[in-house]
């Protein structure tokens, strides 16, 4: 899929950076960034709902019911 994708004058700055730093893409560099964000954001959803089910598992028994 294609997209465009805008970017403050910052923000293309930092990610031309970054990418040269590591020797690949803008795009390549983009999408490293995209991808762990929602790895990160995965996890962290994960990690609430396992806590709300081991600190609430009580009342979630409970309301099961």
């Amino acid at each position: 899929m294609a997209m465009n994708l805008r970017l403050t004058p910052e923000q293309a700055a930092a990610l031309r950076k970054a990418a040269a730093e590591d020797g690949i893409s803008m795009q390549e560099a983009a999408l490293k960034a995209i991808d762990a964000y929602t790895s990160r954001r995965r996890k962290m959803i994960l990690g609430a709902i396992e806590k709300i089910r081991t600190e609430d598992a009580e009342l979630l028994r409970r309301l099961a019911k």
